[in-house]
Parts: structure tokens; C-alpha cells; sequence
């Protein structure tokens, strides 16, 4: 179902003819700058949520309070796509960063008040994770609404730079609130950080799009009136299924994230241990992967385009995996920031052209349920695979499980390029 009649009357803008391209747009700027203060707010967040666990709690309990948010995350993502594509993208991005918002300051408010204990921050989380599995689909079928279609490769990359602007600017920012004020000074830091994103969403130019797949809009558009919200989720599963590149590609994501996410996470942790590079090791070793992954962001803002979209994104997967399988034989830090650095750019470029691919090849009607389904398999499925990682590097060791994930993250890529639909398949000029 599409947005309500309501909201294209008023919030609807044709393309002009003389637009510039997205990275000089002050309509997509604007989208981006609130996007990128929403997810420093959100960095900032989780270390305030951290710190106040643990300091109010066991490192057990603070543990579970860190979790609280995945499970309603998770079991909700799905009806998030179907609220973004019910009551459009902007909306719905709008209100979760005011719930957001005021949940975080209220918290902050009731830290700095009185000490409340674990159950404030329990509240807290499980309300973040609700509202995440609105707010995630409704923002990765937003940009769509806000560019022309040859331009969303480019924005893909925009919003890359700003998820590792606000990995690199959020935890000292969150720390700086911390060590000033305490937790309360940190929640309010993120929520007014989050806060900014409203007024700036509010003017952002919203457009129609001609619709990608005629036959899809107007079938969900005639739908519309008497649909239940469950009726449109087995429709956007639908589509996906019978979706010649859609249908493969989120087998690549969940593939490739399946077989990184374990290494990239815990099992650097051992494997920093197991060599003995320290705390300051690893961190190099993650700050070559962080540099990696900007830089094919960089690429993707300035070019706009690559051709051969679909082959690209098969093979940075594939030589991705190798990346992955060899670091855990790099005999010295600087081989393994060098390696890091590698998968970052890869990975990088991997994700951005599958985000590109997803956004340009669904139609506008299903993008919010499209967006919820690669989101489910990267945000609530492939985390199982960190605790599945220690598990089995505890029997085997770091370099049998990191050549096993990298053996399930090249499986991403063979889907990639064996599959025709998605092989062969190209961002719009």
C-alpha cells in the first residue's frame, strides 16, 4: 500500500529538469544531515545505555539490558514495512525520532533526578527496539523519495560516510557526556542530537516516483482500500520471492553478513588475544577496516555509478571472503590492518551496490517491506552467528572458523554471479 492521498498532496514534488546531482542537492543534504545527526544520537546513545547498565546493575545484567532491544527488533521489523509503506517513509521517520527522542530524555531526566535502577534502562531498550523496527525499513525506503532514481547509488554512499562519521564522532562524543555529567548527560546529548533530525525532515522536499513496476503499483494501489496490514506483508514477501534480482540478492546479504559478522566482531576479539596484539592491536585492525569501508563510500558518492552493478557486487563478495579467511593467518598487526583495510573496501563496496541494487530495483510501492527483509537478515538473524563464532573458535580455534566464514560469505557471492537476473543487472544511468 502507498502513502495515504493525504501525504502526496502535500508533500509531493516533481523532478526538474536542472536538479544537480545528489551530493549537490540541498533537498538530499538536508535528508542526509538529519540522518546523520539521528545516528550519531543513536552512537552516543548505546554508550550512555552501557555505561548506565553498567553502573546500576551486574556485568550479566547490564548484558541483558544491552540485548533488550534486539528481540523486539527483530519480531517486529516485518510490520515495520508495512507501516513505512502504509503511511509513507517521511512520516514514519519523523514520529520514531520524536518517540525516540522523548524516551532518551525522559531517561536522562529521571538518571539526574534520582537513581532508579535497571529497570528505567530495560524500559528504555525495549522501547528502542520497537521503534528501530519501524524506524529502519521507513528509513531505507526514504531515499527513493527524496532523489531521482540514477542518483541512489550515489546517496547509498552518502549514507555510508555518515554511518562512519557517526561511528567515529559518537563514542568519544557519548564518552566527553559521560565523563561530564555522567549517563543523564549522555542521554541528553543523544536526545537532542536525535531532536535535530526532526525539524530538518520536516523540510525536506518529498516526490513522487513514477512507478518502477506498473503492474505491482497498481495492483497493491487498488488493494489499498480494503487490505489488512497482513495481507500487505505476504504481498511484500511475495514480491521479493517472484523477483528475479530481489529474490537473489537477499540470499547474497544474508550469505555474506551470515559469514562476516562473526569474524568482524568476536572473533577479532580472540584473535587479538590469541596473538597477543592487545586492545590497541585490534583497534588498529578496526580502524583500517573503518577506513577501507569509507573510502568505497567516497567512491560511490563521487561516481554516482558503476557499471556492471550486479557482477561488481558478486565479486567484491567473493574476493571479500578471501579477505576474511586470511586474516587470521596475518603474522603482524600492520599485515593484519592491511588485511582489514582490504575487507573494509570490499565490503564496502559489496554493501553499498546491494543497498543500490535494492533500492532501485523494488518498486516504490514495496520498498518499506523490501527494506525490512535485508534489515531483518542483517540487524536480527546474522548476530546469532557471534555467539555461534566463540563457540566454535573455543573448539577449534580463530583460523578454522574464519576460513569457514569466509567459505559461507563467498556462498554470497556465487549466488550473486551465478544467478542471472542479479548478474546481469545495472544501476540506472
Amino acid at each position: 500500500m502507498t502513502a495515504t492521498a493525504h501525504e502526496t498532496a502535500h508533500e509531493s514534488a516533481q523532478p526538474i529538469a536542472s536538479e544537480p546531482p545528489a551530493h549537490r542537492d540541498p533537498n538530499v543534504l538536508r535528508w542526509l544531515a538529519a540522518y546523520t545527526a539521528s545516528m550519531v544520537g543513536d552512537s552516543v546513545y548505546y554508550i550512555a545505555l552501557s555505561w548506565a547498565a553498567v553502573q546500576a546493575g551486574t556485568p550479566s545484567q547490564a548484558g541483558l539490558v544491552m540485548t533488550a532491544s534486539a528481540l523486539p527488533r527483530a519480531l517486529l521489523m516485518l510490520g515495520g514495512g508495512v507501516i513505512a509503506d502504509r503511511l509513507g517513509p517521511r512520516r514514519v521517520v519523523v514520529g520514531s525520532d520524536a518517540v525516540r527522542c522523548a524516551a532518551v530524555l525522559a531517561v536522562a531526566a529521571l538518571l539526574y533526578a534520582t537513581s532508579p535502577g535497571l529497570w528505567p534502562l530495560a524500559l528504555l531498550a525495549l522501547v528502542f527496539g520497537a521503534v528501530d523496527a519501524v524506524f529502519v525499513p521507513a528509513v531505507g525506503a526514504l531515499p527513493a523519495r527524496v532523489t531521482r532514481r540514477d542518483q541512489l547509488a550515489r546517496v547509498q554512499g552518502m549514507r555510508g560516510l555518515a554511518i562512519r562519521f557517526a561511528s567515529v564522532v559518537g563514542a568519544p562524543l557519548g564518552g566527553f557526556g559521560v565523563a561530564a555529567g555522567g549517563a543523564a548527560a549522555a542521554f541528553a546529548i543523544a536526545g537532542l542530537l536525535i531532536a535535530v533530525s526532526v525539524p530538518l525532515l520536516l523540510c525536506v522536499r518529498i516526490r513522487d516516483l513514477p512507478p518502477h513496476d506498473a503492474t505491482a503499483t497498481a495492483t497493491a494501489a487498488d488493494a489499498a482500500p480494503n487490505a489488512t496490514a497482513w495481507a500487505d506483508l505476504v504481498a511484500g514477501l511475495g514480491y521479493i520471492r517472484r523477483h528475479r534480482v530481489l529474490a537473489p540478492l537477499m540470499a547474497a546479504i544474508a550469505l555474506g553478513d551470515l559469514g562476516f559478522v562473526g569474524p568482524l566482531n568476536v572473533g577479532l576479539t580472540l584473535l587479538a588475544d590469541e596473538r597477543g596484539w592487545g586492545a590497541s592491536g585490534m583497534g588498529w585492525v578496526l580502524s583500517g577496516f573503518g577506513v577501507g569501508a569509507g573510502a568505497a563510500s567516497l567512491l560511490l558518492t563521487l561516481r554516482g555509478r558503476l557499471p556492471r552493478a550486479g557482477q561488481v557486487a558478486g565479486c567484491s563478495i567473493l574476493a571479500g571472503s578471501l579477505a576474511i579467511g586470511s586474516l587470521a593467518y596475518a603474522p603482524t598487526v600492520a599485515a593484519a590492518v592491511g588485511t582489514a583495510l582490504l575487507i573494509g573496501l570490499l565490503a564496502g563496496l559489496s554493501g553499498a551496490m546491494c543497498g543500490a541494487l535494492l533500492q532501485t530495483q523494488a518498486d516504490p510501492a514495496y520498498l518499506g517491506r523490501v527494506t525490512a527483509v535485508s534489515s531483518l537478515v542483517s540487524l536480527g538473524l546474522t548476530p546469532l552467528s557471534m555467539p555461534l563464532s566463540a563457540a566454535a573458535i573455543g573448539a577449534w580455534g580463530t583460523g578454522p572458523v574464519f576460513v569457514g566464514s569466509a567459505a559461507v560469505c563467498g556462498l554470497g557471492g556465487i549466488v550473486a554471479l551465478c544467478v542471472p537476473g542479479l548478474r546481469r543487472a545495472e544501476l540506472p544511468r
